[in-house]
């Protein structure tokens, strides 16, 4: 088959970029191993958030009913199994969603395992199920393409001394199909999937232990949101072991047992023993195999694809997009950049964009929004800034809901623009809200057009009115 384009991977990026290259009149076909939707949709973003919803709403029947006024009589009690269904259901759904759209949109959505070789030839190992039950139909395919586009994305990535068994030391994927609510995990890592989980297993009544290298949790995240995280995690239950290393583990079939160690000269060892192990620690690139005939595809020193200001890669017509081309990984900024490439690509006089102003989303309780800068950024950067805050527990909205921990801060500019630098949020609603602040960021918005921009009552975003006010002195509910 000869198609305009044969996207590799069937996730954030490769369908998106897919469906774009189809509206555009082009012949597509899209190559994916697993199903449509890619790790995002079905082993990360959507079944994870499933889970968290669940948590949250038995943390609210256990331990905030009584608040509301609601009395609960007798032994309350949760289905494991229909948890986890519930998150596959989810998953699936969404999943026959994208490969609707592929059918709606004319692409060839092909389940299989793709690599590139010359002349823009895919070759693909064809899945199981799509070899038909008597296997007569081929175990391969050859397309060809005009262009091809990389989208494979990561994969999680283990410890040299603590490989993944699918047992007892466990990826973010066999995290989330359990087959029983651990007692007690570690869990290695405390960026965004590290505290995700140690929110959603604590929520079930797990004893969590999260284990963070650098000297705070969620260290990408300004460190006013790190410290009042860390607050409410341990209020919550789970200990916090921050500025530890994991030095060596023993595993057993019954469990593991870690030995962590201070980063700081002569500091101290301890022993921690779990049910489970969480390694939450990064990612590593899923690249596909490349024929020596293709010719060198440049990478980075840590394995992934390096792009030029076109998205494509140092061979002639292939071009890459999301997790595969390095940080951040994130599914909206993998699409952004799949849509870039290929608008580049097939609208002539396209000058594709590069990723700038992001929103990063944690979905832990309580949760995490940001985009832009930090006031670390400010600092060493020596920006001149102004900072508002405003806490939740002053907002109607959030009292309301019983969501009084946390804050919004926003920074601005003080050269005399007065513009939006950056904004965190730590709180309820806290994912729903950046999205105001990410287009005050795209428009070059000032305090004052925050200020100026009616915010209805009672809503959690009136926090961000208020603290656009706060930075030029300007609140009136502080």
């Amino acid at each position: 088959m000869s198609y305009d384009l044969i996207v590799l991977g069937g996730g954030p990026a490769g369908y998106v970029g897919a469906i774009r290259a189809a509206q555009l009149g082009k012949k597509v076909a899209c190559v994916e191993n697993d199903r449509a939707g890619g790790t995002c949709l079905n082993w990360g973003c959507i079944p994870t958030k499933a889970l968290l919803k669940n948590a949250g709403f038995y943390r609210a029947v256990t331990k905030q009913a009584r608040e509301f006024g609601v009395q609960i009589d007798g032994d309350i009690s949760f289905d494991w199994e229909k948890v986890i269904g519930r998150s596959r259901q989810v998953s699936g759904r969404l999943a026959g969603g994208v490969e609707f759209l592929f059918k709606k949109n004319g692409i060839d959505y092909i389940r299989g395992l793709g690599s590139l070789m010359e002349n823009g030839k895919v070759q693909v190992v064809l899945q199981q199920d799509d070899k038909g039950p008597d296997s007569s139909s081929p175990e391969m395919q050859i397309l060809e393409g005009r262009d091809v586009l990389i989208a494979t994305g990561c994969k999680a990535a283990a410890l040299p001394f603590l490989p993944f068994d699918g047992k007892r030391i466990l990826s973010s994927k066999e995290a989330m199909t359990l087959s029983e609510c651990p007692g007690s995990i570690a869990i290695i890592g405390a960026g965004a999937i590290g505290v995700e989980f140690a929110s959603f297993f604590s929520a079930f009544g797990s004893k969590v232990t999260l284990i963070e290298m650098m000297d705070r949790l969620v260290p990408v995240e300004d460190a006013e949101i790190s410290a009042t995280l860390e607050k409410s995690f341990k209020r919550q239950g789970i200990t916090c072991l921050t500025g530890h290393k994991t030095a060596s583990a023993i595993v057993s079939d019954d469990g593991v047992e870690l030995t962590l160690e201070s980063v700081e000269a002569g500091g101290e060892t301890k022993v921690i023993e779990a049910d489970y192990c969480l390694v939450a620690t990064g990612v590593s690139p899923v690249l596909p195999e490349i024929s020596a005939e293709v010719g060198e595809m440049e990478l980075s020193d840590k394995g992934f694809i390096r792009v030029d200001a076109r998205y494509q890669t140092t061979v002639p017509n292939v071009y890459a997009a999301g997790d595969i081309i390095g940080a951040p990984w994130l599914a909206h900024v993998a699409s952004f950049e799949a849509i870039q490439a290929i608008e580049g690509l097939y609208l002539g006089g396209h000058q594709p964009k590069k990723v700038g102003n992001f929103p990063g989303c944690t979905y832990c309780y309580p949760e995490i929004a940001s985009i832009g800068m930090s006031e670390q950024d400010c600092i060493d950067g020596e920006v001149a800034h102004k900072i508002g805050k405003f806490p939740f527990m002053a907002s109607g909205r959030a009292l309301a809901a019983n969501e009084r921990e946390g804050f919004t801060k926003l920074i601005f500019a003080d050269d005399g623009s007065d513009k939006l630098l950056g904004a965190h949020i730590i709180g309820g609603e806290a994912t729903e809200m950046i999205a105001e602040t990410g287009l005050a960021l795209q428009m070059g918005a000032t305090w004052k057009d925050i200020e100026n921009t009616i915010h209805a009552h009672p809503t959690y975003a009136e926090a961000l009115h208020e603290a656009s006010g706060a930075a030029f002195d300007h609140a009136i509910h502080i």
